[in-house]
C-alpha cells in the first residue's frame, strides 16, 4: 500500500520514516475518504485550494499544494527537496507544498506505478473505450484481482488518481487512456506502463481538436509505439478497421489481430442480435470454434466481446474463463433501456455520440420490434472537417430504420435533410432546436408498442429528455 514515504520520496528522492498509509487521492474534496491524499488543484471556476478544510474535515491526511496555505494548516514544504537527517512534523493533517500540485500527482503516479509488480492494459480509440475496458476487467477477473479505471478518468488526471489506487495485492490493470492532443497518450504510457495496448478504432470524435482521421491514428497508435518488445508486449488491433490494422508497423510488440475477417487471429461470424436479449455469434481461434450467446446489446458488441476475449488469451486464460467473463461483463455503460408512461420502450444512449456511435445505435433500433420506431437525435460536436459527412451519413441511416425522425440542434438539420432524401417523408420529421417541445411531443404521441431512441453530444443535454419520460419504480 502507498505511504507517506513513498510520497516523500517520489517528490524529493529522499526516504524518510513516515508509515502513515494513504487510502487515495482525490481532486473532489466531496469525494474525500479518511486517509486520503486531497490534491488541491486550480481551476477556471473553482480553486481545489478553497476547499483543503473540507477535504481535512472529510478525513483527509494530507494535501498538496502549490499555493500558500492558510496559517492555520500545518506544512511541509517540498520544493528545495530533503535531507535524510530531516525530522519534520509528519501527523496528519498536513499540506505538502509542491511547485505545480498537478505535476506532483503524476510523478507520485510514476513512482508508485514502478514499485508495482503487475500487468497493465492499456485502452483507446475512438468508440467503445469504456464498455471495452469494463468488460476486459470482467474477464480478467476470472482469474486475476483486477483493477479498472472508475468511469472516465481516462487523462493526464484520472489515470494517475486510478494508479494510486492500485496496491500490492492487484495482479492486473485495465486502465482507459484518451486522446485530444499529439502526445497525450505517450505522456499517460509514461506513466502507466502499459503491457498490452488494445486499439478499437479510428474514428471521427474529437477531429474538430485533433485535424484528420490520419492526425488521431497518429495519436492512438502512441499506444502501441509504447509497450514493450515481444513477447512481453502485446498489441491487440482491430483488424477490419484500415488504420488501426497498419499499427503493426508502429510496435514492438506481439501483434494479436481480432475481427470479422477470417485474416485475423481471433475472429467472428454468424452474427446475430436478440434485442435486449443480447447477441449470439460463432467464435473461432486457431482450429477452435464456439457458439457464444452472451447479454450484451447490439451486434456491434461482438467486437467488445472480441477484444476481451483476445485480452483474457493473451494472458493464458482458458475459454471457459473467458466465456464466462463475457456473459458476466455485460454492463451497457452508456445505452439504458427504460420505460415511458405510456409503456414505450426508451433507449437512453444521450452520454455522448459520434457518427460510430449513432450508426450502431441505430442497427440496434432496426433490431428491436416495435409498432413505430422514433428516432430522436441531437447535434454531433468536435467532429470538425467531417460534420456534414458525418451528419449526413447518420441522416441516412435514419431514414431506413425509423418511421418518425425527431432532431435537436442546429446541425441535426442535416440528418433530417439526408433522412429526406433516403426516402422519408416530410410529415415523418420533426426538427427543434430546445429539449421542452421534443419532450412534449412524445408525452403526448408516444404509445406502448413504440421504441424511441434517444441519442446526441452530451452537450446537449437529452438525458432531460429521457428522465422527463421515464417511469421511476
Amino acid at each position: 500500500m502507498l505511504i507517506l514515504a513513498d510520497l516523500i520520496e517520489a517528490l524529493t528522492n529522499t526516504r524518510l520514516d513516515a508509515a502513515a498509509v494513504i487510502t487515495e487521492a482525490a481532486i473532489d474534496s466531496r469525494q474525500v475518504i479518511p486517509g486520503s491524499l486531497f490534491v488541491a488543484l486550480p481551476g477556471e471556476r473553482m480553486d481545489g485550494h478553497d476547499f483543503i478544510n473540507e477535504a481535512f474535515k472529510r478525513g483527509a491526511s494530507f494535501a498538496l499544494i502549490q499555493q500558500d496555505a492558510d496559517a492555520s494548516f500545518r506544512t511541509l514544504d517540498l520544493r528545495g527537496g530533503l535531507s535524510a537527517e530531516s525530522k519534520p512534523n509528519l501527523t496528519p493533517p498536513l499540506c505538502l507544498r509542491v511547485d505545480n500540485s498537478l505535476a506532483a500527482l503524476q510523478q507520485i503516479a510514476r513512482f508508485w506505478r514502478r514499485k508495482l509488480n503487475l500487468r497493465v492494459v492499456g485502452i483507446t480509440g475512438s468508440v467503445g473505450k469504456s464498455t471495452t475496458k469494463e468488460v476486459i476487467a470482467q474477464v480478467l477477473s476470472e482469474r486475476y484481482r483486477t483493477l479498472r479505471s472508475p468511469g472516465n478518468l481516462n487523462n493526464e488526471i484520472g489515470l494517475p488518481l486510478t494508479i494510486l489506487r492500485l496496491g500490492s495485492g492487484y495482479e492486473r490493470a485495465v486502465l482507459e487512456m484518451g486522446f485530444y492532443v499529439p502526445g497525450e497518450i505517450s505522456f499517460l504510457c509514461d506513466i502507466a506502463l502499459p503491457q498490452i495496448g488494445v486499439v478499437t478504432n479510428i474514428g471521427t470524435v474529437h477531429a474538430e481538436r485533433a485535424g484528420s482521421q490520419e492526425a488521431i491514428a497518429r495519436g492512438k497508435a502512441e499506444l502501441v509505439q509504447a509497450l514493450p518488445p515481444a513477447p512481453e508486449g502485446v498489441a491487440i488491433l482491430n483488424f477490419d478497421d484500415p488504420l488501426v490494422r497498419q499499427m503493426e508497423e508502429k510496435t514492438k510488440a506481439r501483434v494479436f489481430f481480432y475481427g470479422l475477417s477470417n485474416e485475423a487471429d481471433l475472429w467472428a461470424d454468424d452474427v446475430e442480435g436478440l434485442g435486449l436479449d443480447g447477441i449470439r455469434f460463432r467464435l473461432h481461434y486457431q482450429h477452435e470454434t464456439m457458439h457464444v450467446r452472451i447479454p450484451m446489446i447490439g451486434r456491434h458488441s461482438v467486437e467488445t466481446a472480441l477484444r476481451a476475449a483476445a485480452v483474457g488469451l493473451a494472458e493464458g486464460l482458458n475459454w471457459q474463463e473467458i466465456i464466462d467473463g463475457l456473459r458476466r461483463g455485460h454492463t451497457q455503460l452508456r445505452l439504458v433501456a427504460v420505460r415511458s408512461e405510456s409503456g414505450a420502450l426508451i433507449l437512453d444512449d444521450t452520454y455522448n455520440a459520434s457518427p460510430e456511435s449513432m450508426l450502431a445505435s441505430l442497427n440496434l433500433l432496426d433490431e428491436l420490434e416495435g409498432k413505430r420506431k422514433i428516432a430522436v437525435l441531437g447535434d454531433m460536436l468536435e467532429l470538425g472537417p467531417y460534420e456534414r459527412q458525418g451528419h449526413e451519413m447518420v441522416g441516412l441511416r435514419a431514414g431506413q430504420v425509423a418511421d418518425i425522425l425527431v432532431t435537436l440542434g442546429p446541425r441535426a438539420h442535416i440528418y433530417a435533410q439526408a433522412a429526406h432524401r433516403s426516402g422519408m417523408r416530410a410529415s415523418q420529421i420533426f426538427e427543434w432546436e430546445e429539449n421542452a417541445p421534443i419532450i412534449e411531443w412524445l408525452q403526448k404521441n408516444l404509445s406502448k408498442d413504440d421504441v424511441a431512441l434517444i441519442k446526441g453530444s452530451h452537450g446537449l443535454r437529452m438525458d432531460l429528455i429521457t428522465a422527463a419520460l421515464e417511469v421511476l419504480s
